[in-house]
């Protein structure tokens, strides 16, 4: 992988540090393993984004979990072991029979768990003999079960292969997975930092006091502090923060910012909004499949307002500024919005290719237990 652009990190020298010594024994050809733990908004994808870019001549793959996914076995690490799959004939006969059933490129019965384990640890030791390997999970809460059973038992047997894995896991929801793996927890930016981001957010000094009640309310936390400002002066800081519409303080920082998102979705037109809860529904992030779906419900495509509100991003694929976004547009919308959204997606989605997709989406539509489903 050619190094890209270092994100902007402000008050996370320690945490880089962490990430540059694991990149260090990396590169030495010893394997690592970080657990990056914290609430939503913290700075875990950014910090992930942070290695992946110091990585150079590393082999990175990704998985991101996602809600949706939850009920699907081993979407995840299909996710991640797709980038390897040329090499699955060389595996031993059992593990690579193992993997195809998991991966439903061949069929038989339940794949044995320890030996899909088994297949991905050799995959990626594999892998590693000619370039190391950088393993990289976000939001690794939502990640089905099967799929973080495994990597959690690949993370424990790695020994002297140059395979690196870092998973980030937001608290409080996901405080019992990958217990007992070496952790680094962020906690929010402290006072001087959190100032320092917020006034390069809004371009402008603020008074000490009014900086500093801010970032008390915010607790530091960087996405809260981003998302609270975007779009307002200094002006409107200093003589705004009353009666602008932030929250008291009070609640969960992540309740709040997901708040703050559900704002920005009020004000954008009804076609916009269906739009978006079919992407916050359909977790692959496959544009023509949103096409499809927004075909099949009569609602014209119109992004543009959702892109200049800063909710979403939409080319070939479908991407959500942060998952608190797909949250607050999903859980924002009523049942019978969710149930039109999901069938409309069933009927886009390919039966043949992605069968198990198709019937959970048909499942979300359902209104109670459905025998055809």
């Amino acid at each position: 992988m050619i190094a890209g652009p270092l994100p902007d990190l402000v008050g996370r020298q320690h945490e880089c540090g962490a990430l540059d010594d694991l990149l260090t024994g990396l590169g030495e050809g010893g394997s690592r393993v970080l657990v990056v733990r914290g609430e939503a908004g913290i700075g875990k994808s950014v910090l992930l984004e942070y290695v992946a870019a110091r990585a150079s001549r590393v082999k990175v793959t990704w998985a991101h979990g996602i809600e949706a996914d939850m009920e699907l076995p081993y979407a995840s690490l299909h996710q991640l072991c797709t980038p390897f799959l040329d090499q699955l004939d060389e595996l031993p006969g059992p593990q690579r029979d193992a993997l195809r059933v998991a991966f439903g490129t061949a069929a038989g019965d339940p794949p044995d768990r320890f030996l899909v384990g088994l297949a991905v640890l050799t995959l990626l030791t594999r892998a590693s003999e000619t370039r190391p390997v950088l393993v990289l999970v976000d939001d690794a809460q939502w990640l089905d079960q099967v799929s973080l059973q495994t990597l959690e038992f690949v993370a424990r047997r790695l020994l002297a292969e140059a395979v690196a894995m870092v998973f980030a896991v937001r608290d409080p929801e996901g405080r019992t997975a990958l217990g007992g793996l070496p952790a680094l927890r962020l906690d929010g930016l402290d006072t001087a930092a959190a100032g320092e981001l917020l006034e390069a957010t809004v371009g402008g000094r603020l008074e000490k006091r009014v900086r500093d009640r801010f970032v008390a309310e915010m607790h530091g936390n960087p996405l809260a502090l981003l998302e609270f400002s975007r779009g307002r002066s200094a002006a409107e800081l200093a003589y705004g923060l009353d009666s602008s519409g932030f929250p008291s303080g009070q609640g969960p920082v992540a309740g709040r910012v997901e708040r703050d998102f559900a704002g920005r979705l009020g004000a954008l037109p009804a076609d916009t909004r269906t739009l978006l809860l079919i992407a916050a529904a359909e977790p692959v992030g496959d544009a023509r499949l949103l096409v499809h779906a927004a075909t099949a419900l009569k609602i014209a495509i119109h992004a543009a307002p959702a892109k200049a509100a800063g909710l979403i991003e939409f080319g070939e694929s479908v991407r959500f500024r942060h998952p608190l976004v797909r949250s607050a547009v999903y859980h924002g919308a009523g049942p019978e919005e969710r149930r039109a959204v999901h069938r409309a997606l069933a009927e886009a989605t390919d039966p043949v290719a992605d069968p198990d997709r198709r019937a959970w989406h048909a499942a979300q539509a359902a209104e109670g237990p459905d025998e055809e489903v």
